[in-house]
């Protein structure tokens, strides 16, 4: 997860020392950190099973070894709706589950999961009955299905409201991100909102609920603590809240911008993943000759 893109400062009661002898008290500092462990082949898998595994994400290799991160252009897709359960299995252990989650509500609804491949997603369609209709893999920043459906579900406006007596900084937040909105141009940088430095109201609260509601979009970023991101049904408006690892709220913001930064896989990662992939592949190779030989 990449840094907070704002400081952070702590104010309010409890912030400060009450007097100069009073002792200092600190967080509880995260216990260990996600780090990149290339997944391990299954010694146990039935070696068709390995195998029809094996082509899938080799195929897929191929097409993201033509394809530019850093470009224009969309990233590669690869279908794994018609994988047997044996080889599906094996898929989803070698290809593990990394820091980024997301869901998509609404039919069809969605589950995508990062891989241990930064930008590289598992992506999961589901009709409304909970049925699997399609599953594929997917290389990009963050599946586009997830903004296409984040931004069908928005309307270029902010839902109208009414001030109530107890609205303090919401009137002028709202009329900040309304003009945003309208002076917005593609690929412009995000404009955000640190709601973490504003005294809030119940009624200021209240207001930016009633103006932004949640869209059909949620993700979350694991780290040291957590990071989730919501859209909302105004085009390109999210709400980016930081998590502690004790789950306390230490960020609140909402960010105008075509996907918050913190969500994407940048080039760089998609060019370090597409090299551990290739050697991934080379292993269950290696993996599938070793176990054809055993056979004869």
């Amino acid at each position: 997860m990449k840094d907070f893109p704002i400081p952070v400062r702590m104010v309010g009661p409890g912030s400060q020392a009450e007097d100069e002898d009073a002792e200092l008290q600190y967080l509880a500092m995260p216990k260990g950190m996600n780090t990149f462990r290339m997944p391990v082949v299954p010694e146990h898998a039935e070696v068709t099973a390995l195998a029809a595994a094996r082509d899938v994400l080799a195929d897929f290799l191929a097409w993201l070894e033509r394809w530019d991160p850093a470009g224009e252009g969309e990233g590669p897709r690869s279908d794994m709706t018609g994988l047997a359960p044996e080889a599906r299995i094996v898929a989803n252990e070698v290809l593990g589950e990394g820091e980024v989650s997301i869901q998509v509500a609404g039919v069809p609804s969605l589950r995508i999961q990062e891989s241990v491949f930064t930008g590289l997603w598992r992506c999961c369609e589901f009709d409304a009955g909970g049925a699997l209709r399609r599953d594929w893999l997917e290389a990009a920043p963050v599946p586009r299905v997830a903004l296409e459906r984040a931004r069908a579900a928005a309307s270029a406006a902010l839902a109208p409201v009414e001030m109530p007596p107890g609205a303090m900084n919401s009137p002028a937040l709202i009329s900040e991100i309304a003009s945003q909105l309208d002076g917005r141009t593609p690929g412009q940088r995000a404009h955000v909102v640190n709601l973490t430095l504003f005294p809030m109201t119940p009624d200021d609260h209240a207001v930016l609920e009633r103006a932004l509601p949640v869209g059909p979009v949620a993700m979350i970023s694991r780290g040291f603590g957590n990071c989730r991101i919501t859209s909302t049904t105004a085009r390109d408006v999210w709400r980016v809240q930081y998590f502690n690892n004790m789950n306390t709220l230490i960020l609140n913001t909402i960010e105008v911008v075509g996907v918050p930064e913190v969500a994407l896989a940048s080039a760089e990662d998609l060019a370090d993943s597409r090299t551990r992939l290739a050697e991934l592949v080379a292993w269950m190779d290696e993996s599938v000759a070793e176990q054809a030989a055993d056979r004869k």
